[in-house]
Formats: C-alpha cells, sequence, structure tokens
C-alpha cells in the first residue's frame, strides 16, 4: 500500500495554498518574508548577546550591512555550484532568488568573511563578535526554513507519520508522483535550531565559555543535526562516492568544531567570553568561591 493511500487526509501537515501574496501591484514572496524576518531576528538577538559581553551594541549595527550581503552573495554562489540546475533555469534565473536556492553553507561562509573583514577593519574583537552572531544566526535559520515549507522544497523521504507534509504533485520528485505525504525536514531543521540556541545559552550561564566557543559549539550542534537532515532529503544534490555532499561537509565540520571547541575551552582565564565582573554567580568556580571565603 503507497504512503498516500494509508494516510488519512487530516493526519498530515497540509501543504501551503501559495508561498506568495499580493499587496497592490506588488508580490510578496513568503520565502523572502522569512529570510528577512530571520535576519530581523539575528540582528536583534546578537545586539543582546554583544551587550552582554558588556561591549557596544551598535558595533552589531556597524557590520550588519555588509555581513547580510556578503552572507546572501555566499549562499547563493554556493547553491549555484552545488545544487543549481544550469540546464534547466538556465543563466537568466540563476539571481532569482526569491525562488529558493540559498545555501547555509554559503550564507555562513560568506557571513563570516564579511564579518571577520568589518571586525578588523573597526578594531574589534573577531571572537567576540562571532560569539555573539552565531547563535543569533540559528534563530535566523529557525525562521527560514518555513520559506522552505511555502516553496514546498527539501522535503525528506516518504512518510505515514501523523505529521507528514502533503507536497503538490507539482513539487513532487519524478520517482514519488504517487506519494502524497513527506518528511517536514523543514520543521526538524527548524525546531533543531531553537534547540541548538536553546542549549548554548544555558551552556554560556552553567559554565565559563571562552572567546569563540559558543560560535563553535554553534557550528559543531547545527551540523551534528544537518547529517540527519541530509539523510532524510531526497531533493538532487551533489553527491560523492554515491553520499550528498551536503552530508559529508556535515560530518567533518562538526568534528572539525568540536575539537576546536574543546581547543578553545583550554585557553587562559583571560580568554574568558564574558568579563569576571559580568559573570553570573552560578558561573563561578567552587576554588573561586572559596577564596572568597564563601565556602
Amino acid at each position: 500500500m503507497a504512503a498516500d493511500e494509508c494516510l488519512p487526509m487530516i493526519a498530515a501537515i497540509p501543504s501551503p495554498p501559495w508561498n506568495s501574496i499580493s499587496l497592490g501591484p506588488f508580490r510578496l514572496h513568503l520565502y523572502g518574508l522569512m529570510l528577512a524576518l530571520g535576519v530581523l531576528a539575528a540582528y536583534k538577538i546578537a545586539e543582546i548577546r554583544y551587550a552582554k559581553q558588556g561591549r557596544d551594541p551598535a558595533d552589531i549595527g556597524r557590520i550588519s550591512v555588509v555581513v547580510v550581503v556578503s552572507g546572501v552573495i555566499g549562499a547563493r554562489v554556493y547553491h549555484l555550484f552545488t545544487g543549481y540546475k544550469w540546464h534547466q533555469d538556465g543563466l537568466l534565473n540563476s539571481l532569482a532568488i526569491w525562488k529558493g536556492g540559498l545555501s547555509i553553507w554559503g550564507a555562513v561562509a560568506g557571513g563570516v568573511i564579511g564579518l571577520v573583514f568589518m571586525a578588523r577593519r573597526l578594531h574589534l574583537d573577531t571572537f567576540a563578535v562571532l560569539d555573539a552572531c552565531g547563535p543569533a544566526v540559528v534563530v535566523a535559520q529557525a525562521i527560514g526554513r518555513w520559506g522552505n515549507y511555502f516553496n514546498q522544497e527539501l522535503f525528506g523521504k516518504p512518510t505515514s507519520l501523523p505529521w507528514g507534509l502533503e507536497i503538490d504533485p507539482a513539487h513532487r520528485p519524478a520517482n514519488y508522483l504517487t506519494v502524497r505525504t513527506f518528511q517536514p525536514t523543514f520543521l526538524y531543521e527548524s525546531l533543531w535550531c531553537l534547540l541548538v540556541f536553546g542549549a548554548i545559552v544555558w551552556a554560556e550561564r552553567r559554565f565559563r565559555f571562552r572567546k569563540g566557543q559558543a560560535f563553535a559549539l554553534y557550528v559543531a550542534m547545527y551540523t551534528f543535526g544537518r547529517v540527519f537532515f541530509e539523510w532524510m532529503r531526497v531533493d538532487p544534490a551533489s553527491r560523492i562516492f554515491g553520499i550528498r555532499f551536503n552530508l559529508l561537509l556535515s560530518a567533518v565540520l562538526c568534528v572539525a568544531f568540536s575539537a576546536w571547541f574543546v581547543i578553545l575551552g583550554r585557553r587562559p582565564e583571560s580568554e574568558l567570553a564574558i568579563a569576571p565582573s559580568l559573570a553570573p554567580p552560578e558561573a563561578e568556580s567552587e576554588s573561586e568561591r572559596a577564596a572568597d571565603g564563601q565556602v
């Protein structure tokens, strides 16, 4: 029995009836709206996190335009070289980012390049800015993934689970035309990103992070989950030895940044992400409390 025959209509996530809305003579693409909302959320969170380090939150505004633009450029360039259908969509559509096709790998890489450039130009602490922006970006990813829902793209394998995602026939892969419901990988990844953000915020309050550790933990945790999401997906993708390239990249980055997180944690106290005077009381070590006569 096919997956679409054994799943009642009520027990599924419905496919969106549209992916854009009309505002007079203008058409607003919901994919772009989700990305814009994600960027705004990331900007505000980064400001708050940077201020909690005892730094000037206005610095985030000074670098934001360059970081966002370089992130968008990186996201599109990466997609054009790894997943874009040149033979089908042609050169003209290569700039149509409102239709989808923005890779998170390229976005982070491009954004980091822009961030490092601006941090050095403005004489900012690069690790401090990365720590403020990394966890903020994962919230943007959580919001942005809903753009894939409205575009009915990047879904997973067929499923008969009650939360299976309905996909219209026009958006189904050729070998799954008779299947109605698929794994909602956009939802899994969105929830995972929120979990990553929550875990980082909790860990920062519980432990004494060194500079760069928050960013390293963001990359390590996100890519750990991405390995599984890539394994679920059925959309066309570049492959190496029959394995999706982004799955392999996720695994490599997860291991690399996990190791970097550990290495950064061995740096001296002078490299604390938050100045001791601003650290929460529970972050103090037992030896420090003993020295103060508290134990």
